[in-house]
């Protein structure tokens, strides 16, 4: 019998046989993410969401931000996501950040089976923001948390327009930006 940890550890994961069992070798590179004790892989995005990952986390850090890429964000031992950027309100110094240190997620795609703005609304994440990007255009928006422990639209823009904030940090850019590197 050969062990797999995906079938063993079904429903069972947590921070601490994460990291002894992942990354899962012979697997392509993911994402992983658990909620209740169950693993969720995500493909790693295209070329074109690393442009905008690496552009973004470039802007952040200009204005100040303690911004960190692709941070495995702990909500409790088994129930952890891995925002493409997290920024936070004091340095990592650790390998799973407290997600009550989290200043703002920021997702890129919209499409998941973990609804992360409803784990960072419940501990009080401030800020939440979204990065879509599509064959034809890019939307950000970011979001903040309202009195009713609720994300609202704060900001949006799509490609062709300017994404505008002065909140958590300012920051002024086209979304198209986003997708061509150098461009600042």
């Amino acid at each position: 019998l050969v062990f797999d940890p995906l079938v063993e550890f079904c429903g069972l994961w947590t921070t601490v046989l994460a990291e002894r069992y992942l990354p899962i070798h012979g697997l392509p590179a993911a994402k992983y993410e658990c909620v209740d004790g169950n693993l969720i892989m995500t493909r790693r995005g295209h070329s074109g969401i690393g442009t905008a990952i690496m552009e973004l986390n470039a802007m952040l850090h200009e204005v100040g931000a303690l911004s960190y890429l692709m941070l495995a964000v702990a909500f409790d031992p088994q129930c952890w996501i891995e925002p493409e950027l997290v920024l936070l309100r004091q340095p990592a110094n650790q390998d799973w950040v407290p997600a009550e240190q989290m200043l703002m997620p920021v997702v890129f795609g919209s499409g998941s089976r973990i609804d992360r703005p409803a784990l960072c609304a419940a501990v009080g994440v401030p800020y939440f923001m979204t990065v879509d990007i599509s064959r034809d255009d890019v939307v950000v928006e970011l979001s903040r948390l309202d009195d009713s422990g609720r994300y609202v639209t704060h900001a949006q823009a799509c490609a062709g327009q300017e994404f505008r904030t002065e909140v958590p940090f300012p920051l002024a850019f086209d979304p198209a930006q986003l997708l061509t590197s150098g461009t600042r």
